[in-house]
């Protein structure tokens, strides 16, 4: 059975279409296979020696694994003024457990924080590419005072 140009024309022009969706103009994109949140827990806050010790529980709910995530992070003073930016490098995020990070940010008292805004992704990669998850699936929650916003 011969198969008629016109169809194997469009087959081509289908199949074309759905690799310039996966990967966009330009550069390449992981397919999103993730089909959960990636959260984003400030679990807690505590004096360090000279700083704050600020720790956050994450858990990437979606099915693949993310190899790579740096967030850009704002830190509010109770007033509501910037006193910092910072990235937060939060490393590897297996799918489907749990991970706890901590940083300590120097010259600053704990009660001098009022919020922390994740500022977006400064990097995020699934399966070697870069991926939107830690943008587009992003679900921010605070168990202390100090609020966590995005």
């Amino acid at each position: 059975m011969q198969i008629p140009n016109r169809i194997l024309c469009t087959a081509v022009a289908v199949a074309a279409a759905a690799i310039a969706t996966i990967f966009g103009p330009g550069e390449a994109r992981a397919q999103d296979t993730s089909d959960g949140a990636l959260t984003i827990e400030l679990n807690a806050v505590m004096p360090a020696d000279g700083g704050c010790t600020i720790v956050f529980l994450l858990q990437n709910e979606g099915s693949a694994p993310v190899s790579s995530a740096v967030f850009e992070a704002v830190l509010f003073d109770q007033a509501g003024a910037v006193n910092r930016l910072t990235l937060f490098d939060f490393g590897a995020l297996p799918a489907a457990r749990p991970r706890v990070r901590q940083f300590v940010i120097p010259e600053l008292a704990c009660d001098g924080i009022g919020a922390v805004l994740i500022n977006g992704a400064q990097t995020c990669t699934v399966g070697g590419a870069s991926s939107s998850i830690c943008e587009d699936r992003l679900k921010l929650s605070s168990r202390v005072d100090v609020e966590l916003i995005g």
